[in-house]
C-alpha cells in the first residue's frame, strides 16, 4: 500500500486587544464555539490572558483573549494592561478589535500609537456591527484606521450574531504559520478547571450586583474533590474588601450569594460535565488589591510599583 503522507498542520497565537468592552471574549467564544471565557457588561471583566482554542481545517488557532487597555489608576488596572501588551508581543499575530459603535476615542488613539511598535502582523476587527445602523459610516472607520496603520485585513464581525465569525476564522486558519499543534484536538482552552469555575461565579457574581459589586472583589477555588457517586465538590470563596462589601454580596437573607451560586453551579455542572456541589463564602481581605499573591492566583505578574 502506498504510504500516506502527514497531513501539513498549522498553529498560531493570536491576540485580541482593544478597549474595555470592545467585544473580546465574545468574539473568542464565538471563533471556538464554546464558552471559554466570561461575558459581562462591566469593563474589565477579563484580568488574565485566556487562551481559547479553535480548530479550522488543518489550522489550530490559539485566541488570546487579553484584558482591555484603558489608563491605568489602580495597581491591579496596571497589571491588567501590562499583561495585555505582553499578549500582543507574544503572539503570531494581533487582532486590533474596536466598538464600531465607539469609533476612535482617546483610548483607540493611545492603543495604536503603541501598536506602531509592534512587529507582528496586524489584523483590524471592527465589533458589534449588528447594532450599527449607519453602514458607510462603518466603511469610513475601516478606511481612516487602515491609514493610521498597516492592517492586512479588515473584518466587520458580530460576536452576538456570529455574523462575519466564520470568514475571519477562516482567514487567521490560512495565515498561521505551518508548525504542529499545541493542544490536543478536543481541547478548547487552556485554563485548569479550578480557574474556569472560579471565572464562571466572578461572572455570576457581576451579573448578578452590576454597579454594587466592588471592583476590586475576586473569586478563587479553594477546594475540589472528585466523590465516589462521580459529582465534584467545590468550594470557592469570594474575597472583598471590606465588611460593607461582604453584606452587598451576601444580600438580605442571604438572597444574592443563593441566586449566584445556583447559577454558577449549573454552568460549572455543564462545563465539567458531572453533578457539582458548590460552596461559596465570602471573606473580607482587607488591601487584597496589594497582595502579590492575589495576582498569582489571577494569573497577572504584581506592578512593584
Amino acid at each position: 500500500m502506498p504510504e500516506t503522507l502527514p497531513v501539513a498542520r498549522r498553529c498560531g497565537f493570536i491576540a485580541l486587544i482593544g478597549a474595555p468592552n470592545a467585544g473580546k471574549s465574545t468574539l473568542v467564544n464565538a471563533l471556538v464555539g464554546a464558552k471559554v471565557v466570561i461575558v459581562t457588561h462591566k469593563v474589565q471583566t477579563t484580568r488574565a490572558l485566556v487562551r481559547g482554542i479553535a480548530l479550522e481545517g488543518d489550522a489550530q488557532l490559539v485566541l488570546i483573549d487579553t484584558p482591555g487597555i484603558f489608563p491605568p489608576k489602580r495597581r491591579l488596572d496596571r497589571a491588567m494592561v501590562s499583561t495585555a501588551w505582553s499578549g500582543a508581543a507574544d503572539a503570531d499575530m494581533v487582532c486590533l478589535l474596536i466598538d464600531a459603535r465607539r469609533g476612535v476615542d482617546e483610548e483607540i488613539e493611545a492603543i495604536l500609537g503603541k501598536l506602531k511598535q509592534v512587529s507582528h502582523s496586524l489584523v483590524l476587527v471592527l465589533t458589534k456591527v449588528d447594532v450599527v445602523a449607519d453602514k458607510p459610516r462603518l466603511l469610513e472607520l475601516a478606511a481612516d484606521l487602515n491609514v493610521r496603520l498597516p492592517f492586512e485585513a479588515t473584518f466587520m464581525v458580530s460576536g452576538a450574531t456570529g455574523s462575519g465569525v466564520d470568514e475571519l476564522r477562516s482567514w487567521l486558519a490560512q495565515r498561521v504559520p505551518a508548525g504542529p499543534w499545541h493542544y490536543p484536538e478536543d481541547q478548547v482552552s487552556d485554563a485548569p478547571l479550578r480557574s474556569l469555575a472560579a471565572e464562571i461565579t466572578r461572572e455570576k457574581l457581576t451579573l448578578r450586583l452590576h454597579e454594587e459589586l466592588p471592583y476590586q472583589s475576586t473569586v478563587e477555588t479553594t477546594s475540589w474533590q472528585t466523590r465516589s457517586d462521580g459529582s465534584v465538590r467545590i468550594e470557592q470563596t469570594v474575597f472583598v474588601e471590606r465588611e460593607s462589601q461582604r453584606k452587598i454580596v451576601l444580600g438580605k437573607g442571604g438572597e444574592a450569594i443563593k441566586a449566584i451560586s445556583m447559577a454558577a453551579r449549573k454552568e460549572i455542572a455543564e462545563a465539567v460535565d458531572a453533578k457539582v456541589h458548590l460552596f461559596l463564602f465570602v471573606k473580607v481581605r482587607e488591601g487584597w488589591g496589594n497582595d502579590p499573591e492575589r495576582y498569582r492566583e489571577m494569573g497577572l505578574e504584581f506592578p512593584r510599583e
